[in-house]
């Protein structure tokens, strides 16, 4: 089930011109949107003791973590900067909160038995588990969601993130992508 965001970016308050006041609000709302969340992750273990729930709760505070991370790089640096000055600067939030992580992660095609080398690299690969891929562009186009999806695919994982940091408010930017594909054998 898709949720829409819980901050409106139409309200008066973030339109104000002060940017440290805009910054303070929506980290305050950040902080009561990651508190109730997690009662609501509570609550979905909880609830039914299904492992399915568990993991895809597993998987959204693991999210939510790295969109944590992007938004206090974006908060300090803004966007205008190149691709790579955002993802060593990613890596290192990440570092800081303790979460494992590879960067240009090479990704081969396996054909007919053979591991080929299409020249795919993921840019950050987090807890074995999430892909994160990076972009510094006007606007995210659907050929950067397929390329996600198509990491996805090869690497048999459920959930990415799409984080493009040139925007005036990083959470414009950010697309979380699912893998509905059946594995590949």
């Amino acid at each position: 089930m898709r949720r829409a965001p819980c901050v409106s970016y139409a309200d008066p308050i973030v339109q104000s011109s002060n940017l440290e006041d805009r910054r303070d609000d929506l980290n305050h709302r950040d902080t009561e949107a990651q508190r109730h969340r997690g009662t609501e992750a509570q609550s979905v273990v909880g609830g039914g003791g299904n492992e399915l729930d568990a993991v895809a709760v597993a998987h959204r505070q693991l999210t939510q973590q790295i969109i944590g991370a992007a938004i206090e790089v974006h908060k300090i640096l803004g966007p205008g900067l190149l691709e790579s000055a955002y993802e060593e600067c990613l890596c290192h939030e990440l570092s800081l909160s303790g979460l494992r992580f590879e960067r240009q992660k090479q990704l081969p095609v396996a054909y007919k038995s053979v591991l080929l080398d299409c020249g795919y690299r993921i840019d950050i690969f987090v807890e074995d588990r999430v892909l994160v891929e990076l972009k510094t562009v006007e606007r995210l186009l659907p050929i950067h969601e397929a390329q996600l999806l198509t990491y996805l695919k090869l690497m048999n994982r459920r959930v990415g993130l799409l984080i493009n940091f040139n925007v005036p408010v990083l959470k414009q930017g950010i697309k979380r992508i699912t893998n509905g594909f059946s594995p590949i054998p």
